[in-house]
């Protein structure tokens, strides 16, 4: 499922397939007129339907009437039309609902072809324009994203959150904006989020009120019902990066310093083993894809994910993705068996997307076997809580203290930590660290380069010890 925004709407091919079988089987409908160049069907715009439009509450029956005969016009007449898009039907909630029983009633696959099908079943004095417009915004609220279909469109937003029937938020990357799109009731986010968990093979109802999956093209989904939601329905979407971005294209969005380059370059050069850490949001995934597009060509990369977010531009990528249990709680695959498969496949790079359990002890072995330049990212407040995160997550893992840290002395050697501006919601690197044992035998972060928000670079205590792992 791609967000991308196509030039020619990419259900048009399927519903003039619907039209053409529906003119087969029974259907004789009056003559269409087409639309001027230009202009836009109702309920839609140039990237897909519109939400005001696909929750409009007037009847059905002004969807039926016929289209009025047009009085000739002179040719300044036909100019000005091609400049304002005539006026088509809008959608109405009852048409929605009766092309919905439709399609369960004949058990059908709510494809758009169907869609079309059963709409000139239930109006066949529509043309083919109004059909097109209709089955469009059909085509969103039942096989679509509904009313959030324009925002998952954005090539900006990276989330979009729905908080009950009343508020939808986005982030477009200067942090969370509430847009004016809203639904009819609780109902139809409920029914929005079913849908969505049913296309990831995932169970959303009373007895199972949440659900964590991705979909397909990507999009990680989260989806809370009530009464667990006690204000609605609370569904998040997080969007993939539309493409791969490099270290410049980081650079020129402000998150990395141009005189940072250098030594993220070199360090991947070198293949030390890093992290990149932060909060939710910051730009750890993206940043770490650019980085390993650095990574030689000759590499064989092994990249272990929850959910395939990473993007890097390299040749020779393998990727391994887990699964969860099935409705009898057999069948999940989960991140540490992965690791321990990946170490089986002649990795050069092992790249756990996101450390956040038990998996680090099979990370911390890897990179103490002769995998170097392994990485990963992991949730963390600064650069410091780092070796205490692990420590955590290694101590639940079923190791002692002492055998955290040093494993980790031995399989690690820096941290890169991200940061969001909290007035104008710039991701950008914060710090570079070195990790360190001291004489007490632990672990801890030592900068080696910090950044401020103005892009001044500052030299740590860790820096020359850095400089003489990254270029030896």
């Amino acid at each position: 499922m791609t967000y991308d925004q196509p030039q020619r709407h990419p259900w048009e091919p399927y519903i003039e397939a619907g039209r053409q079988h529906a003119q087969t089987q029974k259907t004789h409908l009056q003559p269409s007129h087409p639309l001027p160049a230009g202009a836009h069907t109702a309920g839609t715009g140039p990237t897909g339907p519109n939400p005001a439009r696909a929750h409009s509450t007037e009847p059905p029956s002004h969807l039926g009437n016929a289209q009025p005969a047009r009085p000739s016009r002179d040719h300044s007449e036909e100019t000005h039309l091609h400049r304002q898009p005539s006026p088509t039907p809008t959608v109405s909630p009852e048409l929605v609902e009766a092309v919905r029983v439709r399609l369960a009633r004949t058990g059908v696959e709510p494809t758009a072809a169907q869609v079309a099908v059963a709409l000139r079943a239930e109006k066949s004095v529509y043309g083919d324009a109004e059909i097109l417009a209709v089955a469009r915004a059909l085509c969103a609220d039942l096989i679509g994203a509904g009313p959030l279909e324009p925002l998952l469109a954005r090539p900006d937003v990276t989330d979009v959150l729905v908080n009950g029937p009343r508020e939808v938020w986005i982030d477009d990357g200067s942090g969370l904006h509430r847009t004016p799109i809203v639904f009819s009731d609780d109902g139809s986010v409920r029914r929005l989020a079913q849908r969505l968990a049913s296309a990831a093979g995932r169970r959303l109802d009373d007895a199972s009120p949440y659900v964590d999956a991705r979909l397909p093209g990507g999009v990680r989904l989260h989806a809370v019902l009530p009464p667990i939601a006690s204000g609605g329905t609370c569904v998040s979407l997080r969007l993939p990066p539309r493409r791969a971005f490099t270290l410049q294209d980081l650079v020129s969005a402000g998150t990395i310093v141009p005189s940072a380059v250098p030594v993220l370059t070199a360090m991947v050069t070198a293949r030390l083993a890093f992290l990149v850490t932060g909060g939710t949001g910051t730009g750890k995934t993206t940043l770490l894809s650019a980085l390993l597009s650095l990574a030689d060509p000759g590499d064989r990369l092994l990249l272990v994910e929850d959910s395939a977010e990473l993007r890097p531009l390299h040749p020779h990528v393998v990727r391994l993705e887990t699964r969860p249990a099935n409705l009898e709680g057999a069948g999940g695959v989960g991140l540490r068996d992965l690791v321990r498969q990946a170490l089986r496949m002649r990795p050069d790079r092992l790249v756990v997307g996101e450390v956040r359990g038990a998996e680090v002890v099979d990370l911390l072995a890897a990179l103490n076997t002769g995998h170097e330049g392994g990485c990963g990212t992991l949730h963390a407040n600064t650069a410091a809580d780092v070796p205490p995160r692990l420590e955590a997550l290694g101590c639940a893992a079923g190791l002692t203290r002492e055998a955290v840290h040093s494993q980790l002395a031995a399989a690690l050697d820096a941290v890169i930590h991200l940061t969001r501006g909290r007035s104008d919601g710039r991701r950008r690197i914060a710090e570079i660290c070195l990790l360190s044992r001291t004489p007490s035998g632990y672990v801890e972060s030592v900068p080696a380069l910090t950044f401020d928000a103005q892009g001044r670079i500052h030299a740590g205590p860790g820096y020359d010890a850095l400089a003489r792992r990254a270029c030896p």
